[in-house]
């Protein structure tokens, strides 16, 4: 039997392209998705995702959800204590790894090193490799067909104007050359709603858009999209 694996799911174009990625490779047999949610919110961490979105993601790939509910503001010690529950019902299901979507951040991937240390899992980085590699990687996701809008931007590194915009060869063509293509250092962030890894495509559209606790938030909802800039239009 082939190893198991817990997927880190933000509901982003990464960690639906390391799904992909561990299903070509077919080494591992990737058994469900973990998913930080605001319980307050009901929303995806950071991401700012409706929990249904991504409950429609995990039914579109094929695989159950394992939600991991945040209080907000939520401190370090509580996020590490409730992934520590969901790593132990991991072992006690018979998954061996898992795997991340990070790209090439090092304290990122060494502090996933460390929240793994004894529990009997095991660290993945599918994606892994150097800033200069993801211009590429972008393009290939787009290319396979990978579909995604920008749910969340840091106005401090990226203008606000951008979320609620396709994933697309046009957005990447527009981004500063500062920005990271994949939005690594936190520039922005995204809802996957279709590509290679899902079974079916989801309707969406990016709707109302909001500047909360210092970021750009798009509200991702299932309708479809008018444009490839919808998401600057107010509704």
């Amino acid at each position: 039997m082939k190893p198991r694996v817990l997927l880190s799911w933000s509901t982003g174009k990464d960690s639906a392209w390391t799904l992909h990625v561990l299903r070509q490779q077919a080494e591992v047999e990737v058994a469900a998705l973990v998913t930080t949610l605001n319980e307050t919110a009901n929303r995806v961490a950071m991401h700012a995702v409706r929990r249904e979105l991504a409950e429609a993601q995990a039914a579109a790939v094929g695989l159950p959800l394992w939600p991991v509910l945040l209080p907000w503001p939520c401190a370090n010690d509580v996020y590490e204590r409730r992934m520590a529950e969901a790593f132990a019902r991991a072992r006690q299901e018979g998954i061996t790894y898992v795997a991340f979507g990070d790209l090439f951040l090092q304290d990122v991937r060494d502090y996933r090193i460390r929240q793994l240390t004894g529990t009997g899992l095991d660290p993945l980085f599918p994606l892994w490799g150097m800033p200069a590699d993801t211009p590429d990687l972008a393009r290939r996701m787009i290319a396979a067909g990978l579909r995604a809008v920008l749910t969340c931007v840091d106005p401090k590194q990226l203008d606000g104007r951008f979320v609620g915009r396709m994933f697309d060869a046009e957005l990447l063509a527009e981004f500063p050359t500062h920005v990271d293509p994949c939005g690594e250092r936190g520039e922005f962030h995204t809802f996957c709603f279709a590509g290679p890894m899902f079974q079916v495509e989801l309707s969406v559209r990016a709707g109302e858009i909001v500047i909360r606790d210092g970021f750009h938030f798009a509200d991702v909802q299932r309708q479809p999209f008018a444009s490839s800039k919808c998401g600057n239009e107010e509704h």
